[in-house]
């Protein structure tokens, strides 16, 4: 579709404006493409401004344009925006950097090492595709949804965390980072600290920046966060809330082991705070896991624990959808915070979502799923062992999608990931996932956005041309 949709770009100008293109039977014949091609370069010109298409009569050349106006003077805004950082305790930082990393597509060519969603050969699309269209058949399927969700979906997710869990403490979101947005919101005023692990995911220290909370570290282990350490901060913090995430946790992979949960639970009680559990890639367990931990909300009967849960990780990146759980005064808080935002999930993909979960092929998919990873991963371990000095992997996860691989001491980081693309693979430095300065230099290495285990091997083999080049 994009050699057709240049090649008659080229062909534009013997057409003066107005001037009618060829028939797309004319178009199939002349290039030996399908009518769908041939409907879809035409779309994407269309979407350039360079054609126009009339349905009925073809498609023809755009008018010319005309010429731009000359910019406009924006730099008043530099003081608006700096105007309220005077008065601000923590001025807000709106910093997606950490986050476009894993968000934006690689240069042509580039294997993606950086990406934070599945390939698509891994994602359900045709599954997804028919539910969709399942989902617009149904009754009210374009009407308007309550704004807590379909009582059918937030039962779906509530039986996902917990026997004693129901759908009325259960808010449907347009994913996990909307939810993460909403309960940092309603839990933690301006200026106010909170505590998270140390790494950890950007996106959430973007949203609590961006906030103007204070982003405090604790830091983890492979056994999860380190309650010694989680208690004294509660202390010298005053924070009323910590973020975590206890299966699988991003970057380290690390899970919360069965020892700390409890201990996790008191000090979070005892210090009158929430504990934000971001449940963000349970259904990315790997084959050879054995049993998971259910989520902290299981053991919490208090309503210490605001859960977080999304489809997305699982699916694609366009289905977001995902909850917001919670127990006591704090539901109704995030319940208004939520419609205030965004009013409610569309209609559409949450009855997509529904007939999805409902549907045989979940089940395989995720089976399906589970299996790819491990070998990914597997592929991904043994190429590091491979091909690197040494490589230091403190913790091999047995579900999520990525590794954490600590550099060597006093390697300029930033100098490998520029490496490392000139080598032809994109990489995630580790600076973005510590909240202070962090103890060593990191690389977080994606193995479920590639295309499979051959591409993994020679994409590390491309990150070992730049560990050559940087580290010698």
């Amino acid at each position: 579709m994009v050699e057709l949709a240049n090649s008659l770009k080229r062909e534009l100008n013997r057409y003066s404006p107005g001037g009618k293109l060829p028939s797309s039977r004319a178009l199939v014949d002349r290039y030996r493409v399908s009518p769908v091609t041939v409907s879809r370069a035409l779309a994407r010109l269309a979407a350039e401004g360079l054609v126009v298409t009339r349905p009925g009569a073809g498609a023809f050349r755009a008018p010319a344009r005309t010429a731009a106006p000359p910019p406009g003077d924006t730099s008043w805004q530099e003081v608006a925006l700096s105007a309220d950082a005077a008065t601000e305790l923590v001025p807000r930082s709106v910093d997606a950097i950490g986050v476009l990393v894993t968000l934006a597509a690689p240069p042509p060519g580039v294997i993606e090492f950086n990406g934070g969603y599945l390939h698509p050969s891994l994602q359900p699309e045709q599954a997804m595709a028919a539910a969709l269209a399942r989902a617009g058949r149904r009754p009210g399927a374009w009407g308007r949804p309550p704004t807590d969700g379909l009582p059918e979906l937030r039962d779906w997710f509530a039986r996902g965390i917990g026997d004693t869990w129901t759908a009325a403490e259960v808010l449907v979101t347009a994913g996990g980072q909307s939810a993460l947005t909403t309960a940092l919101r309603a839990l933690a005023p301006p200026g106010a600290p909170v505590l998270v692990e140390s790494p950890t995911y950007p996106g959430m220290l973007a949203i609590a920046r961006a906030a103007g909370l204070r982003p405090v570290p604790v830091p983890v282990d492979p056994d999860g966060v380190r309650p010694e350490l989680l208690a004294a901060a509660f202390r010298a913090s005053g924070a009323r809330v910590f973020v975590c995430q206890p299966l699988f946790q991003n970057p380290t992979g690390a899970v919360l082991s069965p020892a700390r949960r409890p201990e996790v639970l008191r000090i979070a009680r005892e210090a009158g705070a929430f504990i934000v559990e971001d449940d963000f890639v349970r259904r990315l367990v790997h084959e050879d896991a054995g049993p998971l931990p259910g989520p902290l909300a299981a053991d919490d009967p208090d309503g210490v624990v605001v859960h977080v849960c999304s489809l997305t990780k699982a699916t694609s990146p366009s289905l977001r959808v995902g909850v917001l759980a919670a127990r006591g005064p704090v539901l109704e808080r995030l319940r208004a915070i939520h419609v205030v935002d965004t009013f409610f999930v569309p209609r559409p993909f949450q009855e997509a979502a529904l007939e999805l979960v409902g549907s045989a092929a979940w089940n395989r998919h995720l089976r399906s799923v589970s299996a790819a990873l491990k070998t990914r991963r597997d592929a991904m371990t043994t190429a590091l062992r491979t091909e690197l000095p040494e490589p230091a992997l403190p913790h091999i996860p047995s579900g999520g999608y990525h590794l954490w691989l600590r550099l060597p001491d006093g390697t300029d980081e930033q100098a490998v990931v520029s490496a490392a693309l000139r080598a032809g693979v994109a990489v995630a430095p580790g600076r973005p996932y510590f909240s202070a300065e962090p103890p060593a230099a990191h690389l977080r290495l994606s193995f479920a956005a590639v295309a499979g285990p051959a591409e993994i091997t020679e994409g590390v083999r491309r990150l070992r041309t730049a560990w050559d080049e940087t580290l010698g």
